[in-house]
Protein backbone atom coordinates (compact mmCIF):
# COMPACT_ATOMS: atom_id res chain seq x y z
CA UNK A 1 0.00 0.00 0.00
CA UNK A 2 1.03 3.38 -0.69
CA UNK A 3 2.23 5.37 2.31
CA UNK A 4 1.99 9.17 2.32
CA UNK A 5 2.66 11.47 5.11
CA UNK A 6 1.15 14.81 5.26
CA UNK A 7 2.91 16.94 7.46
CA UNK A 8 2.36 20.70 8.54
CA UNK A 9 2.71 23.98 10.67
CA UNK A 10 -0.62 25.80 11.67
CA UNK A 11 -0.70 28.74 13.75
CA UNK A 12 -4.23 29.25 14.06
CA UNK A 13 -5.63 25.65 12.62
CA UNK A 14 -6.24 26.87 9.20
CA UNK A 15 -3.97 24.48 7.53
CA UNK A 16 -4.47 22.14 10.36
CA UNK A 17 -8.01 21.69 8.44
CA UNK A 18 -6.50 21.44 4.95
CA UNK A 19 -4.23 19.01 6.26
CA UNK A 20 -6.90 16.56 7.37
CA UNK A 21 -8.74 17.01 3.53
CA UNK A 22 -5.60 16.58 2.38
CA UNK A 23 -5.19 13.19 3.89
CA UNK A 24 -8.80 12.52 3.46
CA UNK A 25 -7.96 12.36 -0.33
CA UNK A 26 -4.92 10.65 -0.35
CA UNK A 27 -6.86 7.98 1.90
CA UNK A 28 -9.83 7.98 -1.35
CA UNK A 29 -7.37 7.55 -3.63
CA UNK A 30 -6.37 4.11 -1.39
CA UNK A 31 -3.19 4.97 0.41
CA UNK A 32 -2.06 4.76 4.19
CA UNK A 33 -2.09 8.28 5.15
CA UNK A 34 -0.23 9.84 8.72
CA UNK A 35 -0.49 13.51 9.42
CA UNK A 36 2.44 14.96 11.50
CA UNK A 37 2.92 18.64 12.41
CA UNK A 38 6.34 19.89 12.91
CA UNK A 39 7.63 21.10 16.42
CA UNK A 40 6.69 24.88 17.76
CA UNK A 41 9.51 26.96 17.71
CA UNK A 42 8.55 30.11 18.73
CA UNK A 43 8.69 31.27 22.44
CA UNK A 44 6.11 30.50 24.85
CA UNK A 45 5.04 34.14 25.50
CA UNK A 46 4.61 34.89 22.03
CA UNK A 47 2.59 31.59 21.34
CA UNK A 48 0.30 32.96 24.34
CA UNK A 49 0.72 36.38 23.50
CA UNK A 50 -0.77 35.26 20.01
CA UNK A 51 -3.06 33.04 20.79
CA UNK A 52 -2.01 30.02 18.90
CA UNK A 53 -3.84 27.34 18.56
CA UNK A 54 -1.97 24.66 20.77
CA UNK A 55 -4.45 21.87 20.90
CA UNK A 56 -4.12 18.67 18.05
CA UNK A 57 -5.04 15.48 17.35
CA UNK A 58 -1.41 15.29 15.12
CA UNK A 59 1.67 14.08 16.70
CA UNK A 60 4.79 16.05 15.94
CA UNK A 61 7.36 14.13 13.61
CA UNK A 62 9.69 11.86 14.88
CA UNK A 63 12.95 13.62 12.78
CA UNK A 64 13.63 14.37 9.43
CA UNK A 65 14.72 10.47 8.76
CA UNK A 66 11.10 9.53 9.57
CA UNK A 67 10.30 11.06 5.59
CA UNK A 68 12.10 8.12 4.06
CA UNK A 69 9.49 5.64 5.07
CA UNK A 70 7.33 7.33 2.97
CA UNK A 71 6.18 7.43 -1.15
CA UNK A 72 4.78 10.87 -0.63
CA UNK A 73 4.92 13.77 1.33
CA UNK A 74 2.60 16.75 1.19
CA UNK A 75 3.35 19.94 2.94
CA UNK A 76 1.91 22.38 4.04
CA UNK A 77 2.04 25.92 5.83
CA UNK A 78 0.97 29.47 6.06
CA UNK A 79 2.52 32.26 4.49
CA UNK A 80 5.13 34.00 6.63
CA UNK A 81 5.74 37.74 4.42
CA UNK A 82 5.35 35.77 1.44
CA UNK A 83 7.59 32.24 2.29
CA UNK A 84 6.81 29.49 4.70
CA UNK A 85 7.19 30.20 8.34
CA UNK A 86 10.34 29.70 10.18
CA UNK A 87 9.20 26.45 11.74
CA UNK A 88 8.48 24.70 8.92
CA UNK A 89 11.74 25.97 7.04
CA UNK A 90 13.81 24.82 10.68
CA UNK A 91 12.52 21.21 9.97
CA UNK A 92 13.81 21.34 6.16
CA UNK A 93 16.58 22.84 7.30
CA UNK A 94 17.44 19.55 9.67
CA UNK A 95 17.18 17.20 6.54
CA UNK A 96 20.48 17.12 5.08
CA UNK A 97 21.42 13.44 5.75
CA UNK A 98 18.13 12.80 3.74
CA UNK A 99 19.36 15.03 0.66
CA UNK A 100 23.43 13.62 0.52
CA UNK A 101 22.02 10.05 0.29
CA UNK A 102 19.22 10.79 -2.01
CA UNK A 103 16.90 9.42 0.53
CA UNK A 104 13.82 11.08 -1.07
CA UNK A 105 14.94 10.90 -4.88
CA UNK A 106 12.13 9.77 -6.96
CA UNK A 107 9.47 10.14 -4.35
CA UNK A 108 6.28 12.36 -4.67
CA UNK A 109 5.89 15.99 -2.99
CA UNK A 110 3.35 18.52 -3.56
CA UNK A 111 2.72 21.82 -0.97
CA UNK A 112 -0.55 23.62 -0.06
CA UNK A 113 -0.82 27.06 2.24
CA UNK A 114 -3.27 30.07 3.34
CA UNK A 115 -3.00 33.69 3.68
CA UNK A 116 -4.43 36.54 4.87
CA UNK A 117 -5.24 38.21 2.00
CA UNK A 118 -6.48 37.43 -1.50
CA UNK A 119 -3.00 38.63 -2.55
CA UNK A 120 -1.25 37.59 0.50
CA UNK A 121 1.87 35.44 -1.36
CA UNK A 122 0.40 32.02 -1.79
CA UNK A 123 2.29 31.34 -4.30
CA UNK A 124 5.41 32.38 -3.18
CA UNK A 125 4.66 30.54 -0.58
CA UNK A 126 4.28 27.27 -2.21
CA UNK A 127 7.18 27.99 -4.27
CA UNK A 128 9.18 28.21 -1.50
CA UNK A 129 7.81 24.85 0.17
CA UNK A 130 8.47 23.03 -3.05
CA UNK A 131 11.60 25.01 -4.01
CA UNK A 132 12.58 21.88 -1.11
CA UNK A 133 10.78 19.44 -2.15
CA UNK A 134 13.13 19.77 -5.36
CA UNK A 135 16.28 19.91 -4.01
CA UNK A 136 15.43 16.47 -2.62
CA UNK A 137 14.85 15.30 -6.35
CA UNK A 138 11.04 14.52 -5.91
CA UNK A 139 8.47 14.47 -8.35
CA UNK A 140 5.90 17.71 -7.59
CA UNK A 141 2.40 17.88 -7.72
CA UNK A 142 0.44 20.44 -7.77
CA UNK A 143 -3.55 21.42 -8.19
CA UNK A 144 -4.58 21.13 -11.88
CA UNK A 145 -7.39 22.96 -13.22
CA UNK A 146 -9.22 19.41 -13.20
CA UNK A 147 -10.46 21.11 -9.72
CA UNK A 148 -12.97 23.46 -11.68
CA UNK A 149 -13.81 24.77 -8.02
CA UNK A 150 -10.53 26.50 -7.81
CA UNK A 151 -12.25 29.13 -11.11
CA UNK A 152 -14.27 32.25 -10.97
CA UNK A 153 -14.60 35.26 -9.10
CA UNK A 154 -18.00 34.85 -7.45
CA UNK A 155 -16.78 33.84 -4.36
CA UNK A 156 -13.78 34.17 -1.97
CA UNK A 157 -11.81 30.89 -3.60
CA UNK A 158 -8.52 29.66 -2.14
CA UNK A 159 -6.55 27.21 -4.95
CA UNK A 160 -3.49 27.76 -7.80
CA UNK A 161 -2.08 25.54 -10.24
CA UNK A 162 1.10 25.27 -7.44
CA UNK A 163 -1.06 23.46 -4.74
CA UNK A 164 -4.49 24.04 -2.45
CA UNK A 165 -4.95 26.93 -0.73
CA UNK A 166 -7.30 28.66 1.41
CA UNK A 167 -7.55 32.77 2.29
CA UNK A 168 -8.20 33.38 6.35
CA UNK A 169 -8.79 37.16 6.49
CA UNK A 170 -6.73 39.50 8.52
CA UNK A 171 -8.24 38.39 11.71
CA UNK A 172 -8.52 34.54 11.40
CA UNK A 173 -11.75 34.16 11.23
CA UNK A 174 -12.90 32.80 7.50
CA UNK A 175 -12.34 29.16 7.65
CA UNK A 176 -11.47 26.90 4.83
CA UNK A 177 -14.74 26.98 2.87
CA UNK A 178 -16.03 23.89 1.13
CA UNK A 179 -14.20 24.47 -2.20
CA UNK A 180 -10.78 25.14 -0.27
CA UNK A 181 -11.04 22.03 1.32
CA UNK A 182 -12.29 20.44 -2.09
CA UNK A 183 -8.96 21.30 -3.85
CA UNK A 184 -7.16 19.85 -0.50
CA UNK A 185 -8.95 16.53 -0.98
CA UNK A 186 -8.76 16.84 -5.04
CA UNK A 187 -4.67 17.57 -4.42
CA UNK A 188 -4.06 14.74 -1.64
CA UNK A 189 -5.90 12.25 -4.28
CA UNK A 190 -3.43 13.16 -7.46
CA UNK A 191 -0.18 12.93 -4.81
CA UNK A 192 -1.55 9.19 -3.95
CA UNK A 193 -2.37 8.10 -7.20
CA UNK A 194 0.72 8.99 -8.79
CA UNK A 195 2.70 7.57 -5.87
CA UNK A 196 1.04 4.52 -6.57
CA UNK A 197 1.80 4.42 -10.13
CA UNK A 198 5.11 5.43 -9.44
CA UNK A 199 5.88 2.35 -6.99
CA UNK A 200 4.18 -0.47 -9.21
Amino acid sequence: MTKVLVLYYSSYGHIEKMADAVAEGARSAGAEVDIRRVAETAPKEVVEAAHFKTDTAHAVIEGPDALANYDAIIVGAPTRFGRMPSQMAAFWDTTGGLWFTGKLIGKVGAAFTSTASQHGGQEMTLFSIITNLLHQGMTIVGLDYGYAAQMGVKEVVGGSPYGATTIADGDGSRQPSEADLGGARYQGKRVAELAAKLAA
